[in-house]
Order: structure tokens, then sequence, then C-alpha cells
């Protein structure tokens, strides 16, 4: 695989949406856009009652924002425009009256902590470490910050929001409620991913929607918050601390 691509397929009621980035399934604005338009698809589709949300390849889910397009940002309104991307995606799956499912194989970054604290149930293996790199290049995770605070808790959010530079462990985001399942495998990820979904599919379709508008209970202003965090970051990009830090980052890589 050389190109990037957002790819959905539909299999006894099963939408598995796959995103991937030749540069470890890093997102880019296009990226961004194809994957809140494709969950949001699946979510009106009648014929789809549950979706599964992975990325291609087996070493990393998802290495976050792309400091190729970051480093071209030149004004305010091209940086917000930029992280809107993530917001939009968060909210699609928010908005998602199905359940989403995570299937987090590798290491996962910034954004891709988003992705994984945006999903509803959320599966990894013992190769997914996480981290909310933003400090380290200048900015912070403020689109992404209130997906996760929801799902680990402010105290774990900050911990990882401020150490922006250390990794922590598959089972550390599993203790902190990140993950609900760590495995050994790929192999034993998606075997087990198999077999929940296919159980899980039969389960009732409006008791499953409820649930989710439960779960998701207090984000009604997500649209607003989520610009507003969106208009943070857009400003910040412009510092000389961040492009100096995205270049040294661009340099080491």
């Amino acid at each position: 695989m050389d190109k990037a691509f957002v790819k959905s397929e539909i299999e006894n009621g099963i939408n598995t949406i796959t995103f991937f980035h030749p540069q470890h399934n890093s997102l880019p604005s296009d990226i961004l856009a194809k994957l809140a338009k494709t969950i949001t698809a699946a979510g009106t589709n009648e014929e789809v009652k549950l979706i599964i949300l992975k990325s291609g390849g087996n070493r990393t889910f998802c290495a976050g924002a792309s400091f190729d397009e970051m480093i071209q940002i030149e004004d305010f309104s091209a940086g917000k425009q930029f992280f809107m991307g993530f917001a939009n995606v968060i909210n699609a799956c928010r908005k998602c009256p199905k359940l989403i499912i995570g299937r987090v194989q590798g290491k996962t970054v910034g954004g891709g902590v988003g992705l994984a604290a945006a999903v509803d149930y959320c599966m990894a293996t013992k190769f997914a470490s996480v981290k909310l790199s933003e400090l380290a290049v200048g900015i912070g995770p403020f689109v992404v910050g209130p997906a996760v605070e929801r799902k680990i808790g402010l105290s774990a959010m900050s911990q990882l929001a401020i150490n922006a530079t250390e990794w922590q462990t598959a089972a550390w985001a599993k203790s902190k409620g990140l993950f609900t399942e760590v495995f050994e495998t790929v192999d034993q990820l998606d075997e087990y991913l198999n077999h929940f979904t296919s159980q899980l599919i039969n389960k009732n379709d409006e008791a499953m929607r409820l649930l989710k508008k439960i779960f998701w209970e207090k984000s009604e202003n997500w649209d607003q918050l989520l610009e507003d965090r969106a208009e943070l970051s857009g400003r910040l990009i412009l510092s000389e601390a961040a492009k100096s830090a995205i270049n040294a980052f661009k340099t080491k890589a």
C-alpha cells in the first residue's frame, strides 16, 4: 500500500471503515474529511447496524496530524480549517447513532488518541502505546482533549498532555479506560473482534442507539466547543515555536 485512502465495506450489517496513509497513517485534511463523511454516511445507512473503525498496516494505528500539511499553514484561517478536520471526525463519531468499535493495532499519537477516544468501544494490542505529542510541537491537544478527557478523565488526560514526549503503554491506556481489551497479537485482536461484533450485531438496534445517546450526554455543545478549540490550535500553529518544533521533528524523521 503506497497511496492514502479511506475505505468502507459492509458485510452482514457491519460497516468496516479503514483509513490508511503511507506516512504511518497520519491524518492530512483530505483523509480527515473522508473519514468524517464516511462515518456520517454509515450512521444514516439502514443496512448498517454496527461500525468498526480501523487503520491499514500493522505497526501504527495513527501518527496523528500531518506534519507536512501543518508546516505549510501560513494564516489563521488555514490553521483553523486544518484542525476543524479533527473536530469534524470526532463530532461525526459523537453524532453517529450506531455504535463504533475501534481496532487499534499499534502505536497512536495525538489525533489518533482522539480517534480511539471518540469510538464507543476500543480494543488494542500490547503494541498500542499512546502519546499526546502536541505540546512537544508547540501547540496542545485542544481539539481531541474533550474526547480524551471524556474517556479517561481529566487527571489521566492531563498526564498525557503535559508529558508530551513519553509513551504510555497499552496496559496504562486500558487501566484508564481508553482500551477495553488488550491482546498479545494482532491475530488475537482480530479473532476476538470478530467474535465480539458477531454477538453484538444481534442485539436490539433501538437499545444500542439509546445506549449511545446516553453515553454521549452532556456533549451537546461540542460543535461549538471543538470549533473554539480548533481556533486555539489554528493560532498557535503560526508561532515560531511551533514552526521550529515541527521542523525539528521532520528532520529527525
